[in-house]
């Protein structure tokens, strides 16, 4: 993906996932061959996207829930993202 500007933007990894948990109070999944691999994104915002579109799908399940792993602080835990620009 190129930035506005021309030059090659930093490749950050996310992930986008959910299932239905056991309990509301913690995250631990009822069943995790069921587990919903949404996708890999090369950004936040489009994991962001990929995220808020799942968690809508389901928003009447209460035990359904979605998350973003941010993968590329996985792969390379002291690089914190594009001048830290990465959301939390």
């Amino acid at each position: 993906m190129a930035a506005k500007d021309g030059a090659k933007q930093k490749q950050l990894l996310h992930l986008v996932f959910g299932g239905e948990l056991t309990d509301l109070g913690k995250i631990e999944f009822s069943d995790l061959n069921a587990l919903d691999i949404v996708g890999v994104y090369p950004n936040y915002a489009r994991a962001y996207d990929a995220w808020k579109d799942a968690a809508q799908r389901t928003v009447d399940d209460a035990y359904m829930r979605y998350f973003i792993v941010h993968l590329h602080r996985l792969l390379d835990p002291d690089e914190t993202g594009a001048g830290g620009s990465d959301r939390p």
